[in-house]
């Protein structure tokens, strides 16, 4: 039986945000009301996510030899994750993110990924006995995808589910096929399964028309996110089902997603089905928007639990 643990292959970054009244157009400078620092990095943010959310957790990636890179693998202790996987680069910087968000909690993104993109083949053959071991495997797309290719193969050879958070999805929608045969459910939002697909996603039904083209390209098991109102399970063999979100003040946007697919990887891993998994993660990620940044975002398992239980009530 495989142990109940959440092995994370993807990017860490220091992200650093700047509270507006509303995002810059083009060419325009506007006034700041906010300025933070947080630990961030869509695989960070995953493993932190379900480490709060109760798994046992292991983060494969790569973080410069900077002072970025010694706060980061700090966090990841702090948050109940494994960092003896983690690499820390001596020819590339730590992964830095710039946020922009305005006031409604919407957000803008650049990223410079810099040592992320040195992971490795290498790095994900030094932890093939934690994924070996570990009940699901989680990815994203902010590091090489030769890199998730690799780690998806090992996974699916030892037998360990595998979970793509497709973020950020290429511009051209492509992912090689030898990546998307071997993962067992994709994670996409709203933009991206429109990327992948073709398909405008704004409804149940229009996702569940996108879920059908993602699942022609390997995946058996697609959860397309669809924001506020929640997301679409489409499992083999079984009936698809629309989990609602949860009402909340809504803040900040940054990470909603990745405490999604963190709080999900960690149900699945306890024991969970699919379903309840997602319910799970669903309440996670209507919790993030409640604070301002990355890693102060993520919820705890008592917290999640609370909200479900308390919408459960009414």
């Amino acid at each position: 039986m495989k142990a109940d643990q959440v092995v994370v292959v993807g990017s860490l970054s220091q992200d650093i945000v700047v509270n507006t009244p509303r995002l810059p157009v083009k060419g325009e400078t506007i006034r700041g009301t906010g300025f933070g620092m947080f630990a961030g990095g869509k695989g960070n943010n995953q493993a932190m996510a379900a480490g709060r959310a109760g798994a046992r957790v292991t983060m494969v990636g790569r973080v410069g030899a900077d002072g970025f890179g010694d706060m980061l693998i700090e966090t990841l202790k702090k948050n109940n994750v494994d960092a003896s996987h983690m690499v820390q680069d001596k020819k590339a910087g730590t992964g830095i993110a710039l946020i922009t968000v305005d006031g409604d909690g919407d957000n803008s993104i650049v990223i410079a990924q810099r040592a992320n993109l040195n992971l490795c083949d290498k790095d994900i053959e030094n932890a093939g006995a934690v994924i070996s071991a570990s009940k699901i495997l989680l990815m994203q797309l902010e590091v090489p995808t030769e890199a998730d290719t690799f780690a998806a193969k090992l996974a699916r050879k030892h037998g360990t589910f595998v979970a793509l958070n497709p973020a950020p999805a290429p511009v051209d929608g492509i992912l090689p096929k030898e990546l998307l045969e071997n993962v067992d459910v994709i994670i996409p939002n709203q933009t991206e399964a429109e990327l992948m697909t073709g398909v405008k996603v704004v409804d149940e039904k229009s996702a569940l028309e996108a879920a059908e083209v993602l699942r022609k390209m390997g995946p058996k098991n697609i959860i397309i996110t669809l924001g506020e109102l929640g997301a679409l399970l489409v499992e083999e063999g079984k009936a698809p089902l629309m989990v609602s979100s949860y009402k909340v003040a809504a803040i900040d946007t940054t990470a909603a997603g990745d405490a999604f697919c963190g709080a999900l990887a960690a149900a699945y891993s306890g024991g969970e089905t699919l379903a309840n998994a997602v319910k799970f993660g669903c309440a996670a990620g209507a919790l993030a928007t409640t604070k301002m940044g990355a890693e102060p975002s993520l919820p705890t398992k008592e917290e999640i639990e609370k909200l479900v239980l308390s919408t459960a009530k009414k």
